[in-house]
């Protein structure tokens, strides 16, 4: 199957959902697992920085279909 036939999302829906979920989802992820953390009673600092950093990975896992190969050139244009 070549990269035309693949179904999915176009190269341009992949960037239009990268950058909404970079400058909405994002945001809204932080505050919600700031919000949680501080109401757990602040844990020691060495484990704070641990769930930040796992759950600032994990955020990304389910739409790493979305934002892979958004930072390259546009496949399906031509090379005129």
């Amino acid at each position: 199957m070549s990269d035309k036939e693949k179904p999915g999302l176009s190269y341009k829906a992949r960037r239009r959902w990268s950058l909404v979920l970079l400058l909405i989802g994002l945001p809204i992820y932080i505050v919600a697992v700031v919000t949680i953390v501080n109401r757990l009673d602040r844990p020691p600092i060495w484990l704070e920085l641990l769930v930040y950093i796992g759950l600032g990975i994990l955020w990304a896992l389910p739409f790493k279909f979305v934002f892979k190969g958004v930072g390259k050139e546009d496949p399906d244009k031509n090379g005129d």
